[in-house]
């Protein structure tokens, strides 16, 4: 993958779009004026995370002796069950049994921003070509940049756009996510099978 093609994969993958409401929704019932400043700080908790996996992930993988045609599988198995939620599902205002106050780490740095899908991905590049970590890296920060700038703006957005414009973008992203999906599933079972593409 190319440094284009790995950064809009994340970024979809970390889906703004469709945690915008979510986010607006978790802030509910807090002063605006702290609204950002959570929002950072959410954020770089989640970049945190997604460095940790992008880093040492392989080591993980070493360990558990995951091979390359299983983890593309299963990333191409998790990345379209997640495209399909987000074409088709309902956006969730909140996690039940919360705890109420403020929100730390969980629901919005993990795993709104650093999902199992992000991690899976970055897990899935790093085993696919390791020499190329550099440009993974790279691919993450612009992806995660975006993604911020998107949510730090979610109020302006959800007053410009609505909530019908954000489903429908999210639903956009989901169906450019879907292809993405299917491409990674077909290439772990040509991996697996010892087929040629």
């Amino acid at each position: 993958m190319s440094l284009l093609s790995s950064t809009i994969l994340l970024f979809l993958v970390i889906d703004p779009f469709g945690n915008a409401p979510f986010f607006l929704c978790a802030l509910d019932g807090i002063a605006p004026e702290r609204h950002s400043r959570i929002i950072i700080r959410e954020l770089f908790i989640a970049l945190g995370v997604l460095l940790l996996f992008l880093l040492f992930g392989h080591h993980l993988l070493a360990i558990l002796h995951i091979s390359k045609p299983s983890l593309s599988i299963a990333g191409g198995i998790i990345l379209f069950l997640i495209a399909i939620r987000m074409i088709f599902g309902t956006l969730q205002k909140a996690f039940e049994g919360d705890p109420q106050g403020e929100p730390f780490i969980v629901p919005l740095a993990i795993p709104s921003v650093a999902g199992p899908s992000a991690i899976a991905t970055e897990l899935l590049l790093m085993a696919r070509e390791p020499a190329k970590w550099p440009l993974w890296l790279l691919a993450l920060i612009i992806a995660w940049f975006a993604s911020a700038v998107i949510l730090l703006l979610s109020a302006r957005l959800n007053r410009l756009l609505g909530q019908r414009g954000l489903l429908a973008l999210q639903r956009l992203m989901g169906l450019i996510l879907t292809t993405l999906a299917i491409e990674m599933l077909v290439k772990g079972l040509q991996m697996a099978f010892g087929l040629s593409t």
